[in-house]
């Protein structure tokens, strides 16, 4: 994938180097590459009684018992399971952390000057966890990839 020049407004040098796109609800998002620890088909994790609704539950990875967020809940939309979605593991400082996402596509290298700051919008995502957004050119179908601080979201929530 090829990506195209976009607004005049760059984030911070070294924001980002490689990001692993995340496919949500018809959006792209893309998350530092260096937070993932793998990823993994969606098994059903066990629920526990009293969590919010974007808490799925938890699950035990190889011995360590990890949390598990929808991000489609997360963002506001409905829930939706096929044969694409995933778990993708994270490791974020000292803890583990599994977020579900309609499936994953690639790894994209990004010179941080293909990074523009993120316009001040309301939306199911506090702005201040968008790290910034790139065009990509697919063809005639060029789309924005939107790049979020996952660490700083999923601490919002607790689990971080």
């Amino acid at each position: 994938m090829d990506v195209l020049e976009v607004s005049p407004q760059v984030v911070a040098p070294d924001a980002f180097h490689e990001v692993l796109t995340l496919c949500l609800g018809g959006e792209t998002y893309g998350i530092d590459i260096l937070c993932v620890q793998e990823i993994r088909t969606f098994e059903q994790p066990t629920r526990l009684a009293g969590s919010p609704a974007y808490v799925l539950g938890v699950t035990n990875l190889r011995g360590v018992i990890v949390p598990i967020v929808d991000l489609r809940r997360r963002f506001g939309l409905e829930p939706a399971f096929n044969g694409n979605t995933v778990t993708v593991v994270l490791n974020l400082k000292s803890r583990t952390v599994g977020v579900v996402v309609d499936g994953v596509s690639d790894v994209l290298a990004l010179e941080t000057t293909q990074i523009r700051k993120a316009p001040p919008v309301g939306g199911a995502i506090d702005v201040s966890h968008v790290t910034g957004m790139v065009t990509l050119d697919q063809g005639s179908n060029a789309r924005m990839l939107i790049l979020i601080d996952i660490a700083s979201l999923l601490s919002d929530l607790g689990m971080a």
